[in-house]
């Protein structure tokens, strides 16, 4: 039995936060800001330590706070959390949180989350109910089929169906059925081991740095910022464009090299002639089937489902519990369409949600870390102290900085939703203190764990490569160009963002 290190788990990784944050609350001292939130759309309320008061509902009374926030943003409910008004931190008593507390905590938070913890299990029920069809793959392998001698554009139309599942859903695990489909067609066409990988691998990768709706990033990481997730989707949605039609132009002019030269390979190059680690008989090509009138019904309700849900959050100020509903019919749907039996279907949806139990569970332990800092009467003297340090700090130096942190923190802590629900509640308060707007902050956290994602060995990095026997050093000479490229991308769009 071999000894072999691995890193640590993010439940263990966030319980451990806890227990240093119950720490901070008798080591820091303890204060809070006052308190804006909206009430029913009418007036303001404040809360300050010595009591509440109402204020006029106006975009005066935003201005005359210091708060850079337009009165939309409360009308349209994109602003889900109290807001910290600049200038208003006062010193408290302590309330220092012992071993009692720390027990409490996770469960405390699983409570206060509870509305994007069941929107987590109905998604994973969704998708694995979806998935027992089989209906992607048949698709992807007719239309490999279907597409021999024209690779190139093949290329294009399965980088955009990765990046728009990772984008829309958050595909990730899922794509590795794909490397068996298409490693023999692309192997036959003439490239090499590396152009599946990019595909697959690569147009996964950059659909999560502009995720648009990916419940596992981007909705879980607005929800704990304070914000409503469609706040800054049309710059998600122009950057996920550019960047993935840099990513397509990157595949298309390694891959037509490669296939004019095949020694300009860098698999050749680096890791000499190999073959992948499974049977790979091009010249006996099982043909797939044709699809049926069933498996072109079940993606097209499958695409429909999150269009639906888009425009539902965009036109109809849906959250959680419409988008929950919506994909708990589109499971029934998909179950009725393909004549599944009641216990197979609710065995099928069960094991889903099962499958992003851990999911749910990081996204109330990780809020257990705010409580405790909250209940302590320390997260204000934190934001308070950070504030300061960066208050005078050029913004876009700041969110540089903060785009840095992200990228290489997200090697500790691999997981999109646990990096979300441990960082962005003291993050989406910083960024109303020092007039930074939040869904900026957000933006900032999805570029920097994604574009680190493409290099990342906590990943799916590691099994992609076994899947295509390609050495991790052949990767990154071929992908660091496309990496840096992408960093300089989301910086300018973060700077820009700044201002607009």
């Amino acid at each position: 039995m071999t000894n072999k290190k691995s890193f640590p788990q993010p439940i263990p990784i966030l319980m451990a936060v806890i227990v240093l944050a119950a720490i901070s609350t008798w080591l820091l001292p303890a204060g809070q800001y006052s308190k804006l939130s909206a009430v029913e759309k009418k007036s303001f309320s404040m809360t300050t330590p010595d009591g509440n008061i109402t204020l006029p509902f106006t975009q005066r009374t935003l201005d005359s706070l210091g708060l850079r926030i337009s009165i939309q943003k409360f009308i349209n409910g994109e602003v889900l959390k109290p807001v910290s008004v600049p200038g208003t931190y006062k010193k408290m008593d302590r309330n220092p949180q012992g071993f009692i507390n720390i027990l409490q905590a996770p469960i405390k938070g699983v409570y206060d989350s509870i509305d994007i913890i069941l929107f987590v299990l109905i998604i994973g029920g969704f998708i694995y109910v979806f998935n027992e069809t089989k209906s992607i793959e048949k698709g992807v392998a007719a239309l490999a089929y279907s597409m021999r001698g024209r690779e190139p554009v093949l290329m294009v139309i399965l980088i955009l169906v990765f990046a728009f599942g990772r984008a829309s859903y958050g595909m990730e695990e899922e794509a590795l059925a794909f490397y068996p489909i298409l490693v023999p067609l692309f192997l036959a066409a003439g490239y090499d081991l590396i152009v599946p990988l990019a595909v697959i691998f690569g147009g996964n990768s950059v659909g999560g740095i502009a995720a648009f709706s990916n419940p596992f990033s981007t909705i879980i990481a607005s929800n704990a910022a304070g914000i409503n997730w469609m706040d800054g989707i049309y710059e998600r949605l122009l950057l996920f464009v550019i960047a993935t039609i840099i990513l397509i132009w990157y595949v298309l002019r390694y891959a037509a090299k490669v296939k004019k030269d095949p020694t300009a390979s860098l698999v050749y190059k680096i890791d000499g002639i190999v073959k992948p680690p499974y049977e790979v008989n091009i010249s006996n090509e099982v043909v797939p089937e044709k699809l049926e009138l069933k498996t072109k019904l079940l993606l097209i309700l499958f695409l429909c489902t999150f269009l639906t849900l888009i425009g539902g959050v965009v036109l109809l100020k849906w959250w959680t519990l419409e988008m929950s509903a919506l994909l708990l019919g589109s499971s029934i749907l998909v179950a009725i369409l393909v004549k599944m039996n009641e216990k197979i279907f609710i065995k099928a949806f069960l094991k889903g949600a099962e499958d992003l139990l851990a999911v749910a569970f990081i996204v109330g332990v990780a809020r257990g870390i705010t409580i405790v800092l909250n209940d302590g009467r320390v997260s204000d003297s934190i934001l308070y102290f950070t504030a300061n340090v960066v208050n005078h700090m050029p913004p876009p130096v700041f969110i540089l900085l903060l785009l840095v942190f992200f990228l290489f923190f997200s090697l500790f802590i691999s997981s999109s939703s646990g990096m979300a629900v441990l960082t962005m509640p003291i993050m989406g308060a910083l960024a109303i203190i020092v007039n930074i707007p939040g869904n900026q902050i957000v933006n900032t956290y999805l570029f920097g764990m994604n574009v680190m994602f493409f290099v990342s060995p906590t990943s799916t990095l590691l099994p992609s490569l076994a899947l295509v026997n390609v050495s991790l050093k052949a990767w990154f000479k071929f992908i660091m160009p496309l990496v840096i490229i992408l960093f300089l991308l989301c910086a300018i769009f973060l700077v820009a963002g700044i201002y607009l």
